[in-house]
């Protein structure tokens, strides 16, 4: 008995074995005819092209051809020349059935990734605007900065660091943003919704952003060369190894299950404490806090400051709305309100909350209101109710009033407001998912990871800032920084009326 049961599973067992040799047979035998088919056919073009003849035509049913396509080994599709690719490409890719949807998809991440770029010059008007005028020059310049080297190291190391596949969780290295071939990388193979590049335009523009953030903290005093070395560093290293711990798959997002949509922790947090650091190593404007109490030191442009956060909440939408990561409809509708309800509503917050604290309305404490309200929802635009995003928003407002008065009592020289805003409403915005409609999301979960968080960013950012004032410093002498950096960092005013003055 034994021995028949025994005799009957290898029978079962061999029977498996050819139905799947065979079975890998077919499929390998589909492979090299559609592989060979595609080599003949570039063959035959070039030699019609050569004579002059009409290009021959491509055979065969496009979706069944990419449904075989897309089962080959990603190995397989890159070892194949570079015209064979282009072949399959056009013949069978571009005809498929999923094509017109992936252009969408793909056309709307990358048109985010535009507006994403716009917050650069939002940041940039918004810090010029809030800083005198004898510091504008200086400010534009580190903004050129931030996003320049911001998308070179972001290309050169931090996306594949970022996005590293399959790593420890904790860190993972970086190499080049390089992709092996146009079907593994430029069609639905690579993702559903966008290419390889897509991916990493839209990931580079959000990179640079928590180096803007430290900028405007440290405006008006800092020293130019220290704190560029600083952004080729945070920008390079901190920020992909602290966001894959979430985007990479890394322990926030495996042993944590810590969501954050867009980011209010993983980019907004981490760059507002970091400023918080940065601030700390290199100490407040000359006069800014003195015996009598904190004296004011007004920025040169409010107007500049306003088309700033417009230019930001425009961005916003790009911010929010890419993340979706497709242009499914409704999702994305869904994420274009909340992110706008949720700014009005932080407006009307700060607005109210500065009017009767300070016993005037305020119109920089409106604007941070506006930004505290779109930090508020980026963790969490899929997860509230317009409704919802109102008092998420107007919650955020009412923070950021008392944040930025909170830091200048105890002498923390923010200019912009950007750790109020970033980092208070950054954390305030991850813990609040907690009550979205998510029930997967806890209210613990969320506040150790953005604390985390806050704390790598902090860290780091102390650690290196303060390695950079012992090596080279960071902060100007009090002479340039009464005269301007304009003058004496860079050799020329922001204005021609300042230099006529002169």
């Amino acid at each position: 008995m034994k021995i028949r049961n025994f005799r009957n599973i290898a029978l079962a067992i061999a029977s498996g074995f050819i139905a799947l040799t065979g079975s890998m047979t077919d499929a390998h035998a589909a492979e090299s005819e559609l592989i060979k088919q595609a080599t003949e056919f570039v063959a035959a073009s070039a030699a019609a092209e050569e004579a002059g003849e009409d290009a021959p035509e491509w055979a065969g049913d496009p979706d069944a051809q990419w449904a075989e396509i897309s089962a080959m080994d990603a190995e397989v599709l890159d070892a194949l020349d570079p015209d064979v690719q282009a072949a399959i490409y056009a013949n069978v890719w571009t005809p498929s059935s999923g094509f017109t949807g992936f252009i969408v998809n793909n056309l709307w991440i990358l048109l985010s990734a535009a507006l994403v770029f716009l917050m650069h010059l939002g940041f940039a008007t918004l810090e010029s605007g809030l800083c005198q005028s004898k510091n504008t020059v200086n400010v534009l310049f580190k903004n050129c900065w931030i996003i320049a080297i911001g998308l070179i190291t972001y290309y050169f190391w931090g996306f594949n660091a970022h996005y590293p596949g399959e790593f420890n969780g904790i860190f993972a290295t970086g190499s080049t943003a390089t992709i092996s071939g146009m079907l593994t990388g430029g069609t639905d193979i690579y993702n559903p919704a966008y290419t390889w590049w897509t991916d990493f335009i839209f990931q580079g523009m959000f990179a640079a952003t928590a180096a803007t953030i430290v900028s405007g903290a440290v405006a008006e005093r800092v020293k130019l060369p220290g704190f560029m070395v600083f952004a080729v560093l945070l920008v390079g290293i901190a920020y992909p190894w602290v966001g894959s711990w979430h985007w990479g798959g890394g322990w926030l997002a495996t042993k944590l299950s810590f969501y954050d949509f867009a980011g209010s922790s993983v980019v907004h947090a981490f760059g507002g404490f970091s400023a918080l650091a940065c601030v700390i190593v290199l100490g407040p404007r000359l006069g800014k806090y003195t015996k009598n109490g904190t004296k004011p030191i007004l920025g040169h442009s409010m107007p500049l400051a306003t088309i700033g956060v417009f230019l930001l909440f425009l961005g916003w939408f790009g911010f929010n709305g890419g993340s979706v990561l497709s242009a499914e409809p409704f999702a994305v509708a869904l994420v274009f309100t909340t992110t706008a309800m949720a700014a009005v509503g932080g407006a009307i917050g700060a607005i109210f909350t500065g009017w009767i604290v300070l016993k005037k309305p305020d119109l920089s404490m409106t604007l941070n209101g506006f930004l505290a309200g779109l930090v508020g929802i980026t963790a969490g635009p899929d997860l509230f109710t317009p409704t919802g995003a109102v008092l998420v928003g107007l919650v955020a407002g009412v923070i950021v009033v008392f944040a930025i008065l909170a830091f200048d009592k105890i002498k923390i020289d923010d200019p912009v407001g950007a750790i109020s805003v970033h980092g208070v409403c950054g954390i305030y915005g991850t813990v609040v998912c907690a009550f979205g409609n998510n029930g997967d999301v806890t209210f613990m979960n969320q506040l150790i990871g953005s604390l985390s968080v806050c704390a790598a960013g902090f860290v780091f950012s102390f650690v290196v800032f303060f390695i950079i004032k012992l090596v080279m410093g960071v902060r100007v002498p009090e002479e340039m920084e009464i005269e301007g950096l304009d003058i004496e960092e860079h050799g020329s005013p922001a204005y021609g009326d300042m230099a006529a003055q002169q």
